[in-house]
């Protein structure tokens, strides 16, 4: 696993390296099934912050975890409460071993079960039932910021319970099947709110005396059926989903007082198809929000009155290609009113602005071809700003400093690697977990400085050194129109420049999605290098290394440019003396699946081999929201749909094909898959395709196991001529 030390502009001048590992290599259930002996450790997982100095952090224990605090100025840490351990009144197999919901100052916790929520106070060791509605499931319960009531929905209706007195609050009664109180329409939630919403739409206001949320009204938009194959007549889901060109939900906003019970609903603009991501100001004194245009290349921020729903304009944006809401690491309101910060791409590059609560730009605070990630806080003071960003290597990601008056930027993270920061309210101190390409992930924390304050978990282990890890490396490929595009490989360990080498593209390619980063690779692909293919990927120009200037070039037509740039890997990898030009493979799944399906086709000349996994296969199948952003509709767009769809080249197949689908995936519906193996089979091509009953996007458990066992002996059978040593 050392960084090899090859030159790229003489590849011929081999400088090999000392291998600082043991021979062992990984078993199938090593890499793949979190097998004993353990080669990495789980870190902890952040919980938050219960103030200024103290964090709080979730270590998994047998039957749960354990929440732990600890303090940058004192040593070890303190155990809070054991989950899955709880001193409970009730039977064991009844409560599960982990919290729906725990309070800011980490010390009630709700508890989700068997379609009602318990409640357990720490400090006193106090256990109750909170609900009894076994057949109608409360979902998604959230804290107030005071921590005395908990807000959560029932049969898509919204809901607050006050904690002391048990006393519970319908908010809303006009939900239903197709309309949802604080739920999310599906496509809000996969697309604009996100899965980490787990279909949450309402938020607390900071005094905890109000709840915005979202209403959706699913009524126009089109169904599409699963089927389920179990029991004797199957079973049949009914999904509302908008494929591209399809109605969207309607969405409404609205302010609901949880004493009076009053109701206000927001004045937006129906002009504008999408309505998101609402946010108090600091003194909840208004309710921002943010509406979009179908065609999604114009966005504004409104404020509005809570009490009276009328709206102000506070911000504007419109672009050629598409614009994307600002998500809250995007977008922070400061105190006092001193305006707010938005991380904006309009430039080309994304960076932050500094706008007054009158919409008037002060100051743009970061400028460069290199993008800001993330927006992390402020100090108390509001003279400081932290932010994490790729400025100086695209490779990786750091935490940065800027002063809001002077602009002078500072870098803090020092450790080569992709550092992901969770900042303290103050931004005094940081949770810093990081990794490059020869070790794997660590935890620690930090402060303004970047000085390592403490150590809070390590994924590496001594068990590692017995083994013989790839040889990974990062270097940059030509595009052969004047680019030089990221890329990494892992050699096998026992690499000898004599031999010839298959190879297979690990790839993702969907629009500003960096697949080639200075972050540790996961198992399995070292896994493959032990068995001697090298695994390779190259970053298109949409990947997000070169800006929006970069994934812009993406507009209205998916697939073109992943395709050339793609290509243009496979055709430096020919002029290595090293690699087997007839086994060039490639693999992924979702996006990186449909990108498998376009290089087995459209560049069928350059790869040999494929496993597609859950592909969208033509464009017009998939989701209005992410679809449009890049294609705008098939109505408008009709060429573009053509030329990127994968059934369009699927008569150029002339290598091997290993298809997957889920039958219940939600996401990308196996309908996509369906079409394929319907179009390759009127084709007469030869292909293997496999099903997955009742999984989703996502196989799980058995399903997953059956086809990673699957993909390995298709690569071991086409590219070593032999088969995997498991069963």
């Amino acid at each position: 696993m050392t960084r090899i030390l090859l030159s790229i502009a003489a590849l011929f001048i081999w400088l090999p390296t000392q291998c600082l590992w043991g021979q062992a290599s990984f078993s199938y259930e090593q890499a793949f099934e979190y097998g004993t002996p353990y080669l990495l450790t789980s870190l902890p997982t952040f919980k938050g912050w219960a103030n200024q100095e103290t964090f709080v952090l979730a270590q998994p224990t047998a039957g749960g975890y354990e929440l732990l605090s600890g303090e940058a100025g004192t040593e070890g840490f303190a155990s809070i409460v054991k989950m899955g351990k709880l001193p409970t009144p009730f039977s064991t197999s009844t409560l599960p071993s982990s919290s729906a919901a725990i309070s800011p100052d980490f010390q009630t916790y709700i508890l989700a079960s068997k379609g009602d929520l318990y409640a357990y106070k720490n400090k006193i060791q106090e256990f109750r039932q909170l609900t009894d509605t076994p057949a109608l499931m409360e979902k998604n319960p959230r804290f107030s910021p005071d921590g005395k009531h908990i807000a959560y929905t029932r049969a898509h209706n919204l809901f607050t319970m006050n904690l002391a007195t048990g006393e519970e609050r319908q908010l809303t009664k006009d939900g239903n099947d197709l309309i949802y109180n604080g739920w999310s329409s599906w496509v809000y939630m996969e697309e604009i709110l996100r899965r980490s919403s787990h279909y949450a739409a309402f938020w607390w206001s900071p005094d905890s005396k109000k709840l915005a949320f979202l209403q959706f009204d699913d009524r126009e938009v089109p169904t599409f059926t699963i089927t389920g194959a179990d029991g004797v007549h199957g079973e049949i889901e009914t999904q509302r989903y908008p494929k591209a060109g399809d109605n969207n939900p309607g969405v409404k906003l609205g302010v609901v007082d949880i004493e009076s019970g009053t109701l206000n609903w927001m004045d937006t603009n129906e002009s504008l198809e999408y309505t998101a991501w609402p946010s108090w100001t600091p003194d909840g004194k208004e309710l921002t929000f943010q509406q979009m245009n179908r065609g999604q290349n114009h966005l504004v921020i409104y404020a509005a009155n809570p009490q009276t729903g009328k709206r102000r304009l506070l911000y504007e944006e419109k672009q050629k290609e598409w614009v994307q809401f600002f998500q809250h690491t995007h977008f922070q309101m400061l105190t006092e009113e001193k305006g707010f910060l938005i991380r904006s791409d309009k430039s080309g590059y994304a960076h932050i602005y500094h706008y007054s609560m009158e919409g008037a730009l002060l100051k743009q605070l970061t400028e460069g071809e290199w993008q800001v990630k993330e927006i992390l806080g402020t100090n108390s003071r509001q003279s400081t700003l932290y932010f994490t960003a790729d400025k100086d290597n695209t490779l990786e990601q750091h935490l940065f400093s800027v002063g809001i008056q002077s602009r002078r930027i500072n870098k803090i993270t020092q450790q080569e690697g992709v550092h992901s920061l969770k900042a303290s309210p103050d931004c005094t101190y940081f949770i810093d977990t990081y990794s490059d390409l020869i070790h794997p992930r660590k935890m620690v924390l930090i402060d303004r400085k970047g000085e390592v304050l403490k150590t809070l978990g390590e994924q590496a282990t001594e068990e590692m050194e017995k083994y013989n890890w790839g040889n990974a490396e990062t270097f940059t490929v030509p595009s052969g129109d004047g680019l030089k595009l990221p890329a990494y490989w892992i050699l096998p360990p026992d690499f000898d420049i004599n031999k010839k080498y298959p190879v297979i593209f690990d790839i993702y390619a969907g629009p500003d999605r960096k697949r080639v980063t200075n972050s540790f690779r996961n198992l399995q692909q070292h896994f493959y290098a032990q068995r001697g293919i090298i695994i390779f990927a190259v970053d298109h120009r949409g990947s997000g290394h070169f800006g929006k200037k970069g994934v812009a070039n993406m507009h209205r037509n998916l697939g073109k440019w992943e395709m050339h740039d793609l290509i243009a890997g496979v055709k430096w990898l020919r002029e290595q003396p090293f690699i087997d030009e007839s086994k060039i493979g490639i693999t992924g799944g979702s996006y990186g699946g449909y990108t498998t399906l376009m290089a087995l086709t459209v560049g069928a000349d350059y790869f040999t081999h494929g496993v597609s996994r859950a592909p969208v296969s033509d464009w017009r199948l998939y989701d209005a929201v992410y679809t449009e952003r890049y294609m705008d509709t098939p109505e408008e767009n009709p060429e573009g749909y053509l030329k990127g769809s994968t059934l369009t080249y699927l008569e150029n197949l002339k290598g091997k094909l290993f298809l997957s689908h889920g039958t219940a995936d939600d996401n990308v519906h196996m309908q996509n898959s369906l079409q394929v193996v319907d179009a390759l089979t009127d084709l007469g091509k030869e292909f293997e395709f496999m099903a997955y009953p009742d999984q989703r996007h996502a196989y799980r458990g058995a399903k997953r196991t059956h086809f990673n066992k699957s993909a390995i002996r298709f690569w071991f059978k086409e590219f070593l001529s032999t088969s995997p040593d498991f069963q």
